[in-house]
C-alpha cells in the first residue's frame, strides 16, 4: 500500500490509544476545507507526489521498534479504502499485535462491507460532511448520497466499535444542517462535532467567503440531543 507519510505519536487520533497514523495519498472527494491537501491527488508532479516517501517496509521497521510502546495504529487519508491492497496492510499490523482504528468517507461501502466482514479493524470514524440534501457542498463533488448513506448503515447494524464525526465550518454548515444529520444517522452511539481550523485548507478561496462567520458547537450539539444518544465536542 502507498504511505504519503506517518505520524509517530498521537494521544488524540485513537480514543484512550497510544497511537501511530499512518496517511495514504489519494482521494476521489474535494472538501473545500480539507486539512490535508497534499494527499488528495495521487497523479506524478501532483503536491501529493511529494508526500509519496515512505514504503511499507520502511513503516512496519518503525512499528517494530515501537513494539510494548504503542498501541494501535491509525490508518487515514487521504481516503485509504481507495487502495486494493488495504486488507492485507491491515493484517500485517493486525500480526503484529497492534490495535487498528480506520478512518473513512464512506464513499465505497462495497469495501466497507468486505473489511468489515473480517473484523480486523477495532474502530472506524467515518465522515459525516454534510446533510444529504447539502453533501456536495462539503464533498466538493456530486457522487451520490447513497454511497454515504449505505456506509452509515452498514458500520450502525454491525455491532463495531464506530464514530460519526463532521468538521463544522461556518459558511458551509448552517445550525440547521444538523437536524436533517441527526434524523439521518438518529441512534448512532457516538458523533463529534469538530471545530474547523483553517491554518492549511484546499481550497484557500474558502478563507474570504468564511471570514467572519461562525457557528456554536454547543447549541448545535443541544439540537441533535434527541436523535442521538452522544453527542461530543472536539475543539
Amino acid at each position: 500500500m502507498r504511505i504519503a507519510g506517518f505520524e509517530p505519536l498521537t494521544l488524540i487520533d485513537y480514543p484512550d490509544i497510544l497511537a501511530t497514523v499512518v496517511f495514504t495519498p489519494g482521494c476521489a472527494l474535494r472538501c473545500p476545507y480539507c486539512h490535508n491537501p497534499e494527499l488528495i491527488s495521487t497523479v506524478p508532479g501532483s503536491r501529493s507526489e511529494f508526500f509519496t516517501v515512505n514504503r511499507e517496509d520502511e513503516f512496519f521497521a518503525f512499528l517494530e521498534k515501537r513494539r510494548g510502546l504503542l498501541d494501535g495504529v491509525v490508518i487515514t487519508g487521504g481516503e485509504p479504502t481507495l487502495h486494493p491492497n488495504l486488507l492485507d496492510f491491515i493484517r500485517r499490523v493486525k500480526a503484529m499485535g497492534f490495535l487498528v482504528k480506520l478512518d473513512t468517507n464512506g464513499i465505497f461501502p462495497d469495501k466497507v462491507t468486505e473489511i468489515l466482514a473480517t473484523g480486523l479493524v477495532d474502530h472506524w470514524a467515518m465522515d459525516i460532511k454534510h446533510s444529504p440534501k447539502k453533501y456536495p457542498l462539503a464533498s466538493g463533488v456530486p457522487i451520490p448520497i447513497e454511497r454515504f448513506q449505505q456506509s452509515a448503515r452498514l458500520l450502525m447494524k454491525s455491532g463495531a466499535s464506530y464514530e460519526f464525526r463532521t468538521t463544522v465550518v461556518p459558511g458551509i454548515h448552517e445550525p440547521e444542517d444538523f437536524i436533517a444529520i441527526g434524523k439521518w444517522i438518529a441512534g448512532a452511539t457516538n458523533y463529534y462535532l469538530q471545530a474547523f481550523r483553517s491554518i492549511k485548507i484546499a481550497d484557500e478561496s474558502l478563507r474570504n467567503r468564511i471570514k467572519g462567520k461562525t457557528i456554536d458547537l454547543k447549541v448545535i450539539r443541544n439540537s441533535l440531543l434527541p436523535y442521538l444518544p452522544s453527542v461530543g465536542i472536539r475543539e
